[in-house]
């Protein structure tokens, strides 16, 4: 198995980048492509020392893309990017799959234009797990697509129902629609389209369709997989995770009051990091893009060498679970009117 990686990718670049390339071949057995500025990779990777150093290679990359960039027009601009150099080298077949902490919406850009989707889909989906009482829901997309038509959510819903199966290892996950409502006749024309495919689809024994989810019964965990549009999922990430934030923040000002507080405080405390640990995003990896025709991970863009490490483990078994022949295959059977 082999991993690339886009190793000036992200606010910690590349220092934690190499880092966590080093913990992916020594702890993961796998082999990796560090895609960047080699000067500045080559000394990383010899302070690290990874205890299998042929594991590890170096593909030089001249450019780096920035947060400034325009996330469109960069990756024709700098064709000697580290992520666009790792995105053609994955689209040339030369790794498994790939990971980056950079650009999310350069790394979609130019995932579609050097990697292409899988036959038959309408639009590549980013979906994060996202904590909840009952361990994680995929989110399907958090971002990648503003609007979004029925045909689309359909295909989302199964992309991450065969994900969810997959990776997560639930055989018949619950897939779920974010609506304003739990009655089959709440919102807009397009989700009202997608309840009713996704509900024949379910009667026909195809899909897990649970119906509706209202905004209140996500952290309940109420779907393992939830589809929706990327401006309403990307409002229900950043709003859990601010949420989530502010009860830890808040938990620990209230028992830091006196000297009574402190003492329940020590008591809870171990509760209390079990609750941070749900939240850190450097336990989950990354969030896989789906819809693409080879496996691609986007890590945190704060990923530390643990982080990273993680979402390499999350490509590995992505690319290994078969996950985009299962998508192909689906998509194509949706768009012949076919089982699923």
């Amino acid at each position: 198995m082999r991993i690339i990686i886009d190793a000036m990718g992200g606010d910690n670049a590349p220092d934690a980048i190499v880092r966590g390339a080093v913990l992916a071949a020594d702890q993961l057995g796998v082999d990796i492509v560090l895609v960047g500025d080699e000067a500045r990779v080559r000394p990383l990777l010899e302070q690290n020392a990874p205890q299998n150093p042929g594991r590890i290679t170096v593909h030089h990359a001249s450019e780096v893309i920035t947060m400034e960039d325009n996330p469109v027009s960069v990756v024709r601009q700098k064709k000697d990017s580290s992520l666009v150099v790792a995105l053609r080298l994955l689209g040339e077949g030369e790794g498994d799959a790939m990971v980056s902490a950079g650009s999310t919406g350069a790394l979609l850009t130019g995932a579609t234009l050097f990697v292409k989707r899988i036959k038959g889909v309408r639009r590549a989906a980013l979906a994060p797990v996202l904590p909840t009482a009952k361990g994680g829901s995929l989110l399907v997309d958090c971002g990648a697509n503003v609007e979004c038509s029925a045909e689309s959510l359909v295909q989302f819903a199964f992309m991450g129902y065969y994900y969810t199966q997959k990776q997560m290892g639930i055989k018949n996950p619950r897939v779920g629609l974010i609506n304003n409502g739990a009655e089959e006749t709440k919102g807009t024309d397009a989700l009202r389209e997608t309840y009713q495919i996704l509900k024949k689809a379910s009667d026909e024994g195809k899909i897990n369709f649970v119906g509706n989810i209202e905004g209140r019964d996500i952290p309940e965990g109420a779907a393992d997989v939830l589809v929706c549009d990327g401006f309403t999922g990307n409002v229900v990430l950043k709003t859990i995770e601010g949420v989530g934030l502010f009860f830890v923040g808040k938990v620990k000002e209230i028992f830091m009051k006196n000297a009574a507080t402190k003492l329940a405080g020590a008591i809870v405390k171990p509760g209390l990091r079990e609750f941070k640990k749900m939240l850190d995003y450097n336990e989950v990896g990354g969030a896989p893009l789906l819809g693409i025709s080879k496996p691609i991970v986007k890590a945190h863009g704060s990923s530390g060498a643990e982080a990273l490490k993680n979402a390499v483990r999350q490509a590995v078994v992505y690319a290994e679970g078969g996950v985009v022949a299962d998508i192909e295959r689906s998509v194509a059977q949706l768009s012949a009117g076919g089982e699923s």
